[in-house]
């Protein structure tokens, strides 16, 4: 399996052998390859997104396969929603501030670019959630990003995005959290700070990843009313044209420990 250099560093200091874990927001998967591949004994990738279930169990749903982010191949997904191949991973299709999983369940959290996604209600909300699943002694970590630095050009893609998700849906799209901020949080809820470490400086945003958010900016101006959300559809494609590529920023990871 790949396993990208964030998640290998953000990893390679945690004991994850033996464990039963749980990747908060499986996306394309990343994080759950870590798990697999530093030996976990069981993985709950869970996730909203239909999409994304399904590039994980493509992706990482057999043992020592290496296809890419993309995923690709034929998938045997079960009906429930969860993984049928490899025996230690499950992944989920669930709402985080609702893990179907019982009380204590879980020795390791991993939250890899989850909480940029997260409104300040649902971060809330998902954060408690991760205090109840987690065992006694469990370990969280978390990786996102510091604000963008005023300035940068892609602040102005992501504010337009932010716009049109306000209009479409009544939330932001994105929001940036300062590690200080996420420290306090889940010191809140009971979790003992270890490390804090970078894992990118600057952080490169591609002209894919540029690209995808303009995409997304279209697509829920479409939702948005008919003058607003023409303007905002053409200021995100002429942001994505202006920008292509930039690298600016700071993603973190963050280590925290329940105590027993």
């Amino acid at each position: 399996m790949n396993v990208p250099e964030t998640v290998a560093t953000a990893l390679d200091d945690r004991e994850v052998a033996g464990t039963r874990c749980l990747e908060a927001g499986a996306g394309a998967g990343n994080a759950t390859a870590g798990l697999l591949a530093n030996g976990a004994a069981r993985v709950y990738a869970v996730t909203d997104d239909s999409e994304h279930a399904r590039t994980t169990r493509r992706r990482v749903g057999d043992v020592g396969d290496d296809t890419d982010d993309s995923g690709g191949g034929d998938s045997d997904d079960t009906d429930d929603g969860t993984d049928s191949r490899d025996d230690r991973l499950a992944v989920v299709e669930a709402d985080l501030r609702a893990v179907p999983l019982p009380d204590g369940s879980v020795d390791l959290i991993t939250a890899h670019g989850l909480c940029n996604v997260l409104d300040p209600a649902a971060l809330s909300a998902v954060a408690e959630e991760f205090s109840r699943v987690a065992a006694a002694g469990a370990r969280l970590v978390v990786d996102d990003y510091d604000p963008l630095p005023d300035g940068a050009a892609i602040r102005e893609l992501f504010a337009v995005e932010n716009a049109a998700s306000e209009l479409a849906r009544g939330r932001p799209a994105l929001t940036f959290y300062p590690a200080a901020f996420l420290r306090r949080l889940f010191a809140g809820r009971g979790w003992e700070f270890e490390r804090e470490r970078t894992l990118l400086e600057p952080v490169p945003w591609t002209e894919s990843h540029v690209a995808a958010h303009a995409d997304e900016a279209v697509s829920m101006a479409a939702e948005c009313p008919e003058g607003a959300g023409d303007a905002l559809a053409a200021a995100s494609r002429g942001l994505a044209s202006e920008i292509g590529s930039e690298s600016v920023g700071r993603m973190y990871s963050l280590a925290f420990r329940l105590p027993r």
